[in-house]
């Protein structure tokens, strides 16, 4: 299979302070990647420093085979990675629709019918995002926020979505929900790599995963290996 993503030995620091060391991963094309793992074990550090948020100080990332190293985060967006990131960062005295159009801020204005096509793409993904597009933002359950913040990554078309605890503060239901989504998304052609603590659901919607702890990556493999294994469970609680 053919790698839209990889990253090879991958340091972060934080001043003085270890994030990552030595981490490697990578994503096929047509994968959804699941990175687990306690708080602060550096899985969204890893995530940022794939989007250009955070420095390397050591390692190479690259993107459809070209390194992306020192690329800023607006030009890694029209090579076709996009970030959803943790707490949705939604615009909430815009409306549903005004929210979508900012997502689509890298297609000229002129291509209106473009803009178009992409809005009744995510609306026909998200039907509730269609009945609220009049609505300010800031209204919606935090269930319906997600699927915004998702919407507003899908004006792009993304090759590969990047996506950091998409369950975050959602109620059991809006989770399967929105998991859901992201399965349908991955069947209509783009990647997805995404940091999620709900382990579990990570773990049944993903293809392969990856195992963080404190700062490495510890244990990878397919979905079903990871679901087997009793050292996950272990590192996930501390053991």
């Amino acid at each position: 299979m053919k790698k839209i993503l990889e990253a090879a030995n991958l340091s972060v620091f934080y001043g003085t302070v270890r994030a990552l060391e030595n981490a490697s991963f990578y994503v096929n094309e047509g994968e959804i990647v699941a990175m687990i793992g306690p708080n602060g074990a550096g899985k969204s550090t890893a995530l940022k420093s794939i989007c250009g948020l955070v420095p390397i100080k050591e390692g190479i990332i690259k993107y459809k085979e070209q390194t992306i190293n020192g690329l800023m985060p607006d030009a890694l967006v029209k090579k076709g990675l996009c970030l959803v990131p943790e707490n949705r960062h939604i615009f909430s005295s815009m409306t549903v629709q005004e929210n979508l159009e900012m997502g689509a801020y890298t297609i000229p204005q002129k291509q209106k019918a473009l803009i178009k096509e992409r809005l009744e793409s995510v609306f026909q993904l998200f039907p509730v995002l269609a009945e609220r597009r009049s609505q300010k933002a800031g209204t919606l359950s935090t269930g319906e926020q997600q699927m915004l913040a998702i919407g507003r990554a899908l004006m792009l078309k993304p090759s590969l979505l990047l996506l950091d605890e998409p369950s975050g503060g959602l109620s059991p239901n809006y989770v399967e929900i929105v998991f859901q989504k992201l399965q349908e998304i991955n069947k209509a052609g783009t990647s997805i790599l995404l940091v999620e603590q709900n382990a579990s659901m990570a773990l049944l919607t993903c293809h392969r995963g990856y195992v963080f702890d404190i700062g490495t990556i510890a244990l990878e493999g397919s979905r079903e290996s990871l679901i087997k294994d009793e050292r996950v469970k272990k590192i996930l609680i501390g053991g």
